[in-house]
């Protein structure tokens, strides 16, 4: 599968050619991994599904290329199409595949915070998504106030395996990131970090902070 080339720049706009080819590549990687079949769909209606989120993306623009901190827009299989526990264990790290820690097998369960709305929960598109250096040792709790206070919203637990699925080495040792937009009425906060080599989906208690953990986000979602 094609790669994505991260600059090291900061802020270079992407021209219409990288955008398209940028979603050409998500889209390729989404059938790869067998995500039309998992969606009890073929490849052609899958396709057809996703396809009209490209003038999403271009009424976007501009957009920035993307850095390991931050790229411009991810495509997201909804939960009502695909559960995180199946997509989970397609994403990989060095050859290592993900896997969903058994202390939160129950991840299905977990609903999107009262302030995300999605008009359509089976395919869309985030924007702008970042993983949360700033917040990096910040308690969730206060983490999701910092993210709120920006105009951001926290992504969810499916967001947050999209990001690895499409962007594997955006999840670095020291530079994980907590999904705060996925709760289940309790105190565990999703997470996403690397272990024994692997992406794992696990979860922290939103009162304890972790050096580690930033607090992932995105700007907006379409």
């Amino acid at each position: 599968m094609p790669t994505v080339a991260f600059t090291n720049a900061g802020a270079v706009q992407m021209t219409a050619e990288a955008v398209e080819a940028e979603f050409d590549r998500q889209l390729a990687t989404l059938v790869h991994h067998g995500y039309p079949s998992l969606a009890n769909m073929t490849e052609i209606p899958f396709r057809r599904l996703i396809e009209p989120l490209r003038d999403r993306v271009h009424a976007a623009m501009p957009l920035i290329e993307p850095t390991r901190e931050r790229v411009p827009f991810i495509i997201v299989i909804g939960t009502s199409l695909v559960p995180v526990t199946k997509t989970m264990p397609l994403t990989s790290l060095g050859g290592g595949r993900g896997f969903v820690s058994p202390d939160t097998a129950d991840i299905d369960t977990f609903e999107p915070v009262e302030s995300i709305e999605l008009s359509d929960p089976r395919a869309y598109v985030i924007f702008d998504v970042d993983r949360g250096h700033e917040t990096l040792g910040v308690r969730p709790n206060d983490a999701l106030r910092i993210v709120v206070a920006k105009g951001r919203s926290p992504l969810t637990a499916a967001e947050g395996v999209a990001f690895i699925t499409q962007f594997p080495n955006s999840l670095e040792k020291n530079h994980c990131f907590q999904l705060l937009g996925s709760r289940c009425g309790d105190k565990r906060v999703p997470g996403l970090w690397i272990s024994e080599r692997r992406p794992k989906l696990g979860f922290c208690w939103a009162g304890n902070l972790h050096t580690w953990l930033g607090a992932a986000s995105c700007a907006s979602r379409s």
